[in-house]
């Protein structure tokens, strides 16, 4: 069975909206052969990583840029999983409340130097989640499951 790892940090009821969509997505009925997997930043580990076939990324953006539980998350597995982890399809979701810009290049530029590839289009969200950020994420959970579904989805 293939194994999505959804990494969040969800501090805020805007993000547990954002979460819970993607879970919701990554559960999709009709998408087979997936365990969903997630973790809270701060207790994903590097053996969480390298047991993926592919991770959904969340976060609020703070002062521009991604959450430091997010950041932390990167600093423990990026020198352990790098090698191991090349091509690794993932996705990302932000939310903030003026600008998710720094945030999502940042995140970016990590997931780039292990390598990553991106296998849908970011959902960013600005102020309060309203049912098409919602729709964004579910489908963000969706595709991603669907990337790496046993059967094909």
């Amino acid at each position: 069975m293939a194994r999505l790892l959804i990494v969040h940090h969800t501090p805020s009821p805007p993000t547990a909206e954002l979460l819970d969509a993607v879970l919701r997505g990554a559960a999709d009925p009709e998408i087979t052969g997936v365990e969903v997997v997630r973790r809270a930043a701060l207790a994903a580990t590097a053996s969480d990583l390298l047991a993926a076939d592919a991770v959904v990324l969340g976060t609020p953006a703070n002062i521009g840029y991604m959450s430091g539980a997010l950041k932390h998350f990167f600093d423990t597995v990026f020198y352990v999983c790098a090698d191991d982890t090349r091509n690794l399809p993932y996705g990302l979701y932000v939310h903030g409340n003026l600008d998710t810009a720094g945030t999502v290049t940042a995140v970016d530029t990590i997931a780039g130097g292990l390598g990553w590839q991106r296998a849908a289009a970011t959902v960013e969200v600005r102020g309060a989640p309203d049912a098409a950020a919602r729709e964004a994420c579910y489908e963000l959970g969706a595709t991603l499951a669907a990337t790496v579904a046993v059967d094909g989805g």
